[in-house]
């Protein structure tokens, strides 16, 4: 066998205690060494070739979190209150007077009181109320705080109190864990037997340069062997996130279907998002919580003659035969500024821009809504959105297309269903079958007369629009929307390319 320097120097430390169990520390004193790959390479070597033995222990760390780290330098929250409560008399122990004395936030108060009820304390008609015997509560507080001492640089799970790591463990931000992993190196028989004659450190050559050649040095020296029957590693090179190579592939679709690509800006106004779509000014998904309002800018002026179709268009159906909505349409609501919550929004300015040319167009972009984030929905995603304006534009048209957008996209079997969209009438969703089962993935429809007169479209307008992210997890077999944003390089090598 042929062992690197390293290896020899590893091997004639721990032959200096043949029986004694090594831990890090002490190779690495004995090695003189100052990092730890030295030992891990070097040690990994020497139980491949049989001379050592490794003991290799998993464990879990505690350190303390954030809370954690304060209620060491403060006091953790029960001790604080309690420490309070023993200066009071008795008719000032109110919570009233806790809050007063800024000892606590509102937060914390709360919090605290369920911390003193679990200790023994008690709360009657708004004053707590101390036990006689306060020892049990003193001797509690004393072993907390003595438990986030013991944490503060570290301690491992097997070392600490295991009732107090459960009730430390429950609450937030205290405490960190961090798995770890444990080796010790112990000499084997065939490391002890060794001839002492191969251990000797010589000069080891891994690369010929031509600063080595102008020397002598390397004529006394060891040349490193290569076997190159030995599995050489997989190299990890850069590659699309599946996100955008998916994107690519929606565009390079479209693109080879005819469309052309149109793109707009993040920051809208609720006119050209809302009101131009026809969606009442009292719909839900102009509230707050639905919808990103900006302060700045809070308001964003629009065309004059836009604004007076959309007031005719909401209040009373304008020249459309419609009723519209009815009530009082407001133009200041119309030019609030937001962040748009669909992409449709730059297919109706397309059109707006030019009303009277035939298109075929799509976009992919971001659109923002306050969701709440859950294994199906995210604050910011993406929409793939699409019209088409000509003459003779239709609903079979439109299904047609839909149909023919997804057989590409690998998913032949395609139905519609009928659906209710304010802007499109009549309008459909669209689902196709994945493993046995029926999903829907966006909707589509014809523009309802009311968004396309006050832009002066000449043809009807066939719209469709969908989720890029839920076509996402259905193309990866995702069962979380989050998974596509966790920086996890192992699970996006291993993703399929698109």
């Amino acid at each position: 066998m042929e062992l690197s320097n390293n290896e020899k120097r590893m091997l004639k430390a721990l032959r200096s205690r043949p029986t004694d169990i090594w831990t890090l520390d002490e190779v690495l004193t004995a090695c003189q060494w100052d990092d730890q790959a030295y030992v891990a390479g070097s040690g990994l070597a020497l139980a491949e070739h049989g001379l050592v033995d490794i003991d290799t222990t998993k464990s879990t760390i505690w350190s303390l979190g954030a809370e954690g780290i304060t209620a060491n330098e403060q006091g953790l929250l029960e001790q604080r209150i309690w420490d309070w409560l023993q200066g009071q008399p008795e008719d000032e122990r109110g919570m009233k007077d806790l809050q007063a004395g800024g000892l606590t936030t509102k937060q914390e108060t709360g919090v605290g009181i369920g911390l003193l009820k679990g200790l023994g304390c008690t709360l009657e008609q708004g004053k707590f109320a101390i036990p006689e015997n306060t020892d049990s509560i003193i001797v509690t507080l004393v072993a907390r705080k003595s438990f986030l001492e013991q944490c503060e640089s570290g301690a491992d799970e097997s070392d600490l109190d295991a009732d107090l790591l459960a009730h430390f463990r429950k609450r937030k931000a205290l405490l960190e864990a961090t798995d770890g992993t444990t080796r010790t190196w112990k000499l084997s028989d065939a490391g002890r037997k060794l001839s002492e004659s191969k251990l000797e450190e010589r000069l080891q050559v891994v690369e010929i340069t031509p600063e080595l050649l102008q020397g002598e040095d390397w004529r006394e020296a060891d040349f490193k062997s290569y076997d190159v029957e030995l599995d050489a590693p997989v190299p990890a090179g850069g590659r699309p996130h599946p996100m955008m190579a998916l994107i690519e592939r929606i565009r390079s679709i479209f693109l080879e279907m005819g469309f052309d690509e149109i793109d707009g800006d993040f920051v809208q106004t609720a006119g050209w998002n809302m009101d131009a779509l026809f969606i009442p000014q009292d719909h839900p998904a102009r509230e707050m919580q639905d919808t990103f309002y900006l302060t700045n800018p809070e308001s964003i002026p629009i065309e004059q003659n836009y604004l007076d179709d959309w007031t005719s268009i909401h209040e009373s159906g304008g020249e459309t035969g419609s009723t519209g909505w009815g009530g009082s349409y407001s133009t200041d609501e119309s030019q609030k500024g937001l962040l748009r919550t669909h992409t449709t929004v730059n297919t109706v300015r397309y059109l707006a821009e030019k009303p009277d040319v035939p298109c075929r167009v799509f976009g992919i972009g971001r659109v923002f809504r306050k969701e709440t984030i859950d294994r199906t929905h995210l604050p910011e995603f993406h929409q793939i959105e699409g019209i088409i304006m000509e003459p003779g534009a239709s609903l079979p048209m439109l299904v047609t297309t839909l149909k023919t957008f997804y057989e590409k996209m690998g998913y032949p079997e395609v139905r519609v269903r009928p659906a209710y969209f304010p802007y499109t009438e009549p309008s459909l969703e669209v689902e196709v079958k994945w493993r046995g089962q029926w999903l829907e993935l966006g909707g589509a429809g014809i523009f309802r007369p009311e968004v396309t007169e006050p832009l002066g479209c000449q043809w009807p307008v066939c719209a469709w629009g969908m989720g890029l992210e839920r076509l996402a997890m259905l193309v990866l077999g995702l069962d979380d929307i989050r998974q596509l944003y966790i920086s996890d390089l192992e699970w996006l090598r291993n993703q399929p390319l698109l």
